[in-house]
């Protein structure tokens, strides 16, 4: 009996342990901007690539389960990981991209996922799962604090009224105000219809003030990649007729109260900068503005490669080569990172930089941006990283996503992919992450289970 308690504590230790470090993990992507502010040299953006990883790797090698479900959607996760992985490698080699490109091109696609399987291959005991949710929301409200003491406050907004600066923990970063607003809105929703043990009065004030960061902040994307996500729901669930109807006539309501907003209200005017239908022709200024970067990109290609594994992470229209070694060069430099294929004197991005310079339109929204996700993806590793990315995004889709509430936010994503670099943005992706990864390992604990030694229920 002596014997058989200790073992029990320091089973327990380490449990605390590894929820501790996850939750570290998630902090170390969402706060490095606010350390940075505070005198935090820039580098605090690239720890979480380390400590990621790192957690990662000691929920897999420290587990215990010994639940057949579980480990089949770790080892599935981790196969993904590799294929893709190994594709940002053979891209870099055929490219002559250095190894801290294919790295840091793997980090930024992949980080989340990397989440996800420390969440799914911890075993969590129930204290913990919920300590680790309040703290997620935690963060959180501090955020949207943030956002409404900057716009009313301090007053970010410049003498144009665009107020691109309230961007809450995200404050001093190009695109904060539609990563900051994509979060909130993200907890808005989920915490609405998730927080069931919370009265409905907090819950809804929590839904407007999550909401109202896309009003606050002009974030005009967040709402029509809101709304289209519904409308998808609704087709996704086309099996279940009651489902569909519910979703449908859901999108329905929503979509003609937004009409009337953005036509009678004042708040929801910037949204008719988008009203214009002389800007997607196929002259129009929208169409030759969003394109111009995978047409640059393709006056590149110089063989048949190049359509299966791009140019080279870090070489063409993602987060990485739009900006990223460009703004951390002198950090990135020793390590022999390169941002263009031998022989090519001047980056893509540069060309792309210098048609967003000379476009009227570039500065009315990031919507019309040619560096976007999907652009990115296949401009640096080509097809072949395509279907690695979605074949990764299918397995959190299949397995992972216990709810219509989970496939709502991952389509977010997939429609975010269309418009800016989101794809790559760790602190939105990975909040999604550990959303769609504590939701998981709740709903598939019995309810009976409090011994953090009990199997996870099979699905």
């Amino acid at each position: 009996m002596h014997n058989y308690q200790p073992e029990i504590r320091k089973k327990s230790s380490t449990f605390i342990k590894i929820s501790t470090l996850i939750l570290i993990a998630i902090a170390s992507v969402l706060f490095p901007r606010m350390l940075e502010i505070l005198g935090a040299p820039s580098p605090i953006n690239f720890v979480h690539f380390a400590i990621v990883p790192g957690v990662c790797g000691l929920a897999i090698f420290t587990t215990r389960t010994r639940n057949r479900h579980q480990l089949s959607i770790a080892t599935e996760l981790i196969f993904g990981l590799w294929l893709l992985l190994t594709v940002s490698f053979a891209s870099a080699w055929w490219n002559g991209a250095g190894a801290i490109n294919a790295i840091l091109g793997f980090l930024l696609l992949a980080e989340p996922i990397i989440l996800l399987l420390a969440i799914v291959a911890a075993l969590l005991p129930v204290k913990s799962l919920a300590r680790l949710n309040n703290w997620l929301n935690g963060f959180v409200f501090f955020h949207l604090g943030l956002v409404y003491i900057q716009k009313f406050v301090l007053n970010y907004c410049d003498k144009k009224g665009l107020c691109d600066n309230v961007q809450g923990i995200l404050y001093h970063s190009g695109s904060g105000h539609v990563v900051g607003a994509s979060i909130s809105a993200t907890f808005a929703v989920c915490y609405f219809f998730s927080a069931k043990q919370q009265p409905l009065w907090w819950r809804s004030l929590a839904l407007i003030a999550g909401l109202g960061h896309i009003i606050a902040a002009d974030a005009k994307q967040v709402a029509l990649v809101f709304l289209f996500s519904l409308v998808i729901l609704a087709v996704v669930n086309l099996e279940d007729l009651t489902k569909a109807v519910f979703y449908m006539l859901g999108s329905v309501v929503v979509i003609a109260l937004f009409y009337w907003a953005v036509n009678n209200l004042d708040a929801f005017s910037a949204f008719n900068a988008w009203n214009r239908p002389e800007l997607y022709g196929a002259d129009g200024e929208a169409t030759k503005l969003k394109f111009s970067g995978i047409r640059i990109a393709l006056t590149y290609f110089e063989s048949p490669v190049n359509w299966l594994l791009g140019l080279g992470p870090g070489h063409t229209i993602g987060r990485l080569g739009g900006w990223m070694i460009r703004d951390y060069r002198s950090l990135l430099a020793p390590f022999g990172v390169t941002n263009a294929p031998p022989g090519e004197p001047i980056a893509i991005s540069y060309h792309v930089w210098v048609f967003v310079s000379n476009s009227w339109l570039a500065e009315g929204s990031s919507a019309f941006s040619p560096f976007f996700g999907w652009a990115g993806i296949w401009g640096d590793f080509g097809f072949l990283g395509l279907f690695a990315y979605l074949y990764l995004g299918s397995i959190v889709w299949r397995r992972l996503c216990t709810s219509n509430l989970d496939k709502f936010f991952l389509i977010n994503i997939f429609l975010f992919g269309f418009i800016f670099t989101q794809l790559e943005e760790p602190a939105y992706m990975l909040y999604v992450a550990s959303l769609i990864g504590i939701r998981w390992q709740d709903s598939n604990r019995q309810p009976q289970q409090t011994d953090p030694t009990n199997s996870l229920k099979p699905i």
